[in-house]
């Protein structure tokens, strides 16, 4: 029996802390945690396989507040139950340096699972961690023992259904049979703007019923309905499950419930004594929490105590009788130093490989070695190269594949990479360099998370030809590079190729793009012959010269197109491949100097925007790159016409 006193306790708590602290901050949405006080209350307090006293525990369920701006939900509840996060903590809300920022922030907040704000984010992170899920249990558990067996709950609004990244994961969730899923749609109908009749009137639940969903639908404000919903929710393995709850927005708010006023703003000093005098809250008490709220989490955090040492010694009695299977939970947990062991493909000077290719074959030599590693395309493996061979493809029916048919989902795909990284994998996507446009939102994300997923995105440059403007990447080096942290990798060989995966997969606080060309590239020889750890720091000398009269710093592709250019320029050259831009910058001074001796103009090429490259090059005249977009015919024609050949990179020396 679930305790009713205990859970209405609780909603009184959170709507109360909720309101001052949003108060206080002058800033804040009250009126989805007010409105969602008895859901949290329920999911936290009776749904969840949680234990607040380790918020890491391995078989923990996942919450994910997809609607983050209801943000004040989730920290009352971490507060409440046990988490880290104190009432000191509450009292900060949206202050610089506190615990409870205005959106949920991961790595920030004891028990936040993922940062959310933008809205449906969350939501495709929770299919990417149900996927996860599956599959550690797929390769884990035994008949005997189910050392992996949890769920991965979400709450979103109006806002997030709206948003078409919501649309593509469930769509992906449904036709994967994700029946550890389980989404809550707080559907209050109220937005920013007014009544979601204004913009959104379709019939939510048949939507998600042809996406392959389970939905239900009751009072959000009925704690024994909510219950028993999420019971229902849970009892079907086969679907993941969509529960309407029909909520008011600001619950107990005389004046402001029910309207858009308490959507985002917060109630007023007024409203607020108001208020908790219609929920029989003593006006003079701030951030009060009900007596019976604290017993209540108190005796059950010796409930979850218990529950994670019993899977303790589950763990224990699985791992003794399965001393295989543990040696490779460990290396799936911490088995990055296999990674020193990997055997790359060789190559020799002037092959000529496609670094889309020379990509594929880095990543079967990693997945070999690195169990962890696993991804998949949006409908472009065959393209993008990105197949792990000798594995099957996740789906429902085959939980244990690495590889995975994301679809034509690339904003989706990038949310759901995450997840799964959230979750402890090392996911990889992959789709053409110019749909990262798409995919943007998602590694900003992961940029922000400081997690290392990885987005191998080929068809690098206008070289792709007769597929045209449309198809040709010019700005998106730029627009990836000014994502703060992340790591963007752009090789100019097979060979640079193999260390940009290795560089990507080894990166444990930040996130990594590989960029890849369609067409050939010549294997070059290197001068440095510690280029493998010098690149490293984003870059290293590739034709050296004693006394230099120009250094040409480039990216890709235009390191070939650099070292011809200094063939018929007849001058000293020094040729500098950078594959990153950022960790050249972080490298240092003494290093820098190193490479880009004093005195000498340094020109940079790449077959993009030159904007960025102003803190590289000497002065404006030396900057070699494409401002405008491309055109459509075979790619040699096109390079000729936009005046980018090494004939034309020669007349700027």
């Amino acid at each position: 029996m679930i305790n009713l006193d205990g859970l209405k306790a609780s909603a009184l708590s959170i709507r109360a802390l909720s309101m001052d602290a949003i108060q206080d901050s002058n800033s804040g949405h009250p009126g989805l945690p007010m409105g969602c006080a008895e859901i949290g209350a329920v999911l936290f307090g009776e749904i969840l396989k949680h234990n607040p006293l380790n918020s890491n525990w391995d078989n923990r369920d996942r919450f994910v507040l997809s609607a983050g701006h209801g943000s004040m939900l989730l920290y009352s509840l971490l507060h409440l139950s046990g988490y880290k996060l104190t009432l000191d903590d509450i009292k900060k809300f949206r202050q610089i340096g506190s615990k409870t920022p205005g959106h949920p922030e991961y790595g920030h907040t004891d028990g936040v699972e993922t940062t959310t704000g933008p809205l449906g984010a969350g939501f495709s992170n929770a299919v990417g961690m149900a996927m996860a899920e599956s599959m550690l249990g797929a390769r884990f558990n035994t008949e005997k023992h189910k050392i992996v067996d949890h769920y991965t709950y979400a709450l979103c609004g109006d806002g997030c259904l709206m948003e078409g990244i919501s649309a593509e994961a469930a769509s992906l969730a449904g036709n994967l049979e994700l029946g550890k899923l389980i989404v809550i749609y707080d559907s209050n109908r109220i937005t920013i703007e007014g009544d979601t009749d204004i913009t959104f009137t379709e019939d939510v639940l048949k939507r998600f019923q042809a996406y392959g969903w389970q939905t239900l639908e009751g009072n959000g404000q009925d704690i024994t309905e909510i219950y028993n919903l999420l019971q229902d929710a849970k009892n079907n393995r086969t679907q993941p499950t969509l529960i309407k709850l029909n909520t008011t927005i600001g619950f107990g708010s005389p004046n402001k419930s029910g309207s858009a006023g308490v959507h985002g703003s917060p109630l007023g000093d007024a409203e607020v004594k108001l208020t908790k005098e219609n929920l029989g809250i003593d006006p003079a008490v701030k951030y009060f929490i009900s007596p019976d709220a604290t017993e209540y989490f108190n005796k059950k955090r010796t409930l979850w105590a218990a529950e994670e040492n019993s899977w303790n010694n589950l763990f224990s009695k699985w791992a003794e009788e399965n001393p295989e299977l543990k040696k490779e939970w460990d290396n799936f947990k911490n088995g990055k130093q296999m990674l020193d062991n990997t055997e790359f493909p060789t190559y020799k000077i002037g092959d000529k490989v496609a670094t889309r290719k020379a990509s594929g074959s880095a990543l079967n030599a990693i997945a070999k070695t690195f169990p962890n590693l696993i991804g998949g395309s949006a409908d472009l493996a065959p393209s993008n190269n990105s197949l792990i061979n000798n594995s099957d493809f996740y789906s429902a029916l085959k939980r244990d594949g690495r590889n995975i048919h994301f679809g034509v989902r690339e904003h989706a795909m990038g949310g759901i990479v995450n997840g799964l990284t959230l979750h402890g994998f090392t996911a990889f996507c992959a789709t053409f360099l110019v749909f990262s446009d798409y995919m943007r939102p998602a590694m900003r994300l992961s940029s922000l998370m400081n997690i290392p997923s990885i987005y191998v995105l080929t068809h690098d440059s206008f070289y792709v030809g007769e597929d045209g403007p449309t198809h040709q990447p010019i700005e998106h080096y730029a627009a990836l590079r000014i994502i703060p942290g992340i790591q963007v990798l752009r090789p100019g060989d097979a060979e640079e190729t193999n260390m940009a995966w290795l560089m990507a997969v080894k990166a444990d606080k930040r996130p990594s793009s590989i960029l890849l060309t369609r067409q050939d590239l010549e294997v070059y020889k290197k001068d440095d012959v510690n280029w493998k750890e010098n690149i490293l720091k984003g870059a290293y000398v590739v034709k050296d010269e004693e006394a230099p009269e120009v250094i040409v710093v480039a990216t890709g592709s235009e390191v070939n197109v650099a070292l011809e250019a200094a063939k018929i320029s007849g001058k000293k050259v020094k040729v500098i491949s950078m594959i990153s831009k950022e960790l050249f910058l972080e490298s240092g001074d003494e290093y820098r100097k190193k490479l880009l001796n004093p005195g000498v103009r340094v020109i940079t090429a790449e077959s993009g925007v030159t904007a960025g490259w102003q803190d590289i090059a000497t002065d404006s005249n030396s900057l070699f790159g494409i401002n405008s977009f491309g055109i459509s015919g075979p790619g040699k024609d096109v390079a000729e016409k936009l005046g980018f050949t090494p004939k034309d990179l020669a007349g700027l020396f």
